[in-house]
């Protein structure tokens, strides 16, 4: 394994195609208080880039196309949280999705365990730590233990979607779970601007 620390933007010579996994670090778990401080990538094969932002500006061309190129799907664990971030801070839509989370409760339905350390465990063998979950991502230099925390988190990514695909397509949701994530970025949009917690489809 290999990970790369860019700062403010990811390097024009860092080219993804096909698929890249993508998770971010913030202040918090508010989009619209915390800011977006580190996003992180992986095309699946076993390196990792770190793209650490200039919080001042959020001017990063090349991490902003990425996120909006049609023909690079995105990969995500809870990618609701991460794309509301991305348009905020950043000012990006980001498609095309896969969210593992929701693959996960789609097929993984014999349990209540759909969190990223759970199937990253079942489903590519791996045992996640969590232990640098709530340290400090606005620090300006992040430590050895945070940036590998932080890869982790996109390392397995791909393998995860593979088994996830295969119960999906066993299961005959593939199609709902491919609806669920068209829908990601209104669902983020409507996070944004103040429905986060209001069911908009029940009927009271």
């Amino acid at each position: 394994m290999t990970i790369y620390l860019h700062k403010g933007d990811l390097p024009s010579s860092v080219q993804f195609s096909g698929s890249v996994a993508v998770d971010s670090e913030t202040m918090g778990l508010n989009p619209l208080r915390d800011r977006l401080c580190l996003v992180q990538l992986s095309a699946g094969d076993g390196d990792a880039h770190l793209v650490q932002l200039d919080r001042t500006r959020y001017d990063a061309p090349h991490l902003k196309a990425l996120l909006e190129a049609p023909n690079v799907l995105k990969i995500f664990h809870f990618a609701r949280f991460d794309i509301a971030a991305f348009q905020h801070w950043l000012g990006v839509e980001t498609r095309p999705i896969y969210c593992t989370k929701i693959a996960s409760k789609l097929c993984r339905t014999y349990t209540d365990r759909h969190g990223l350390k759970d199937v990253t465990r079942e489903l590519a063998g791996v045992e996640l730590s969590k232990q640098q979950q709530s340290s400090d991502w606005g620090a300006e230099t992040l430590s050895e233990a945070q940036k590998e925390y932080a890869a982790s988190d996109v390392l397995y990514l791909h393998a995860v979607r593979a088994g996830l695909d295969q119960m999906l397509a066993r299961e005959g949701r593939a199609q709902l779970a491919q609806a669920c994530f068209d829908f990601l970025p209104v669902r983020a949009r409507l996070d944004l601007e103040g429905w986060a917690d209001s069911d908009i489809f029940a009927h009271s």
